[in-house]
Formats: structure tokens, sequence, C-alpha cells
């Protein structure tokens, strides 16, 4: 098994675990290959929840940019919907995870098909 492999099955794992979800493993594997290199670093592949900052990036790059959404609050809310799914005291956030989730909140499963 190869580490993306693995890293893709730890995601599923918290899908199932701490969001109560069954995940498409289709699709986790399609948002977990977007996320590039990042998954491989252990600064980059997590999302910091409280980090200001961190959360206007993904809100930019990957729900304007990749996910095609427009401006508007309701951005900011399906990212904080995401952190909540997750579980706000867990502080491993896997940032494909949180992917995977945005894509699931806005209905984008269509930019991976």
């Amino acid at each position: 098994m190869s580490k993306r492999d693995e890293l893709i099955e730890k995601y599923a794992e918290d899908l199932r675990n701490d969001c109560e979800m069954e995940p498409d493993m289709d699709l986790l594997t399609k948002v977990t290959i977007g996320c590039g290199p990042s998954i491989y670093n252990a600064d980059s592949s997590t999302v910091a929840g409280s980090d200001g900052d961190e959360l206007r990036r993904i809100e930019d790059n990957f729900l304007k940019k990749k996910l095609g959404l427009p401006e508007g609050p309701e951005l900011m809310g399906g990212i904080q919907a995401a952190l909540t799914a997750y579980g706000r005291s867990n502080t491993n956030k896997y940032r494909a995870v949180v992917y995977y989730l945005l894509v699931k909140h806005f209905g984008k499963e269509s930019v991976y098909a």
C-alpha cells in the first residue's frame, strides 16, 4: 500500500469516527490527490481551525478558486460547519478531510467528476 493510500484510509477513518459519515471513497481519493504534496507535510497536512488567516486562505484558494463559489458570508459559514462536523476539540483536522467536508457541504462533487 502506498503512503497516499495509507493516508486516504486514515482520512476515511476520521470521517467515519469523528464526523459519523461513511465516505465516498472515490471522491475522498480525488480530493486527497487534489491536495497535492501538502498531505505529506506535518504542518500543511492539517488545518488550524482557530487561525483566521488560514481559514481565509481556504476560502480564497479552495472555495472560490477550486470550487468556483461566489463571494459571500456562506463560505466562512461552510468552513465553520465543516470544522464543527470534524469536532472542535480534535486538534488534528486533516486538510483533505476538511476539503472533503466542504465539497459535500456545498454540493460541488461535480468539480471532481
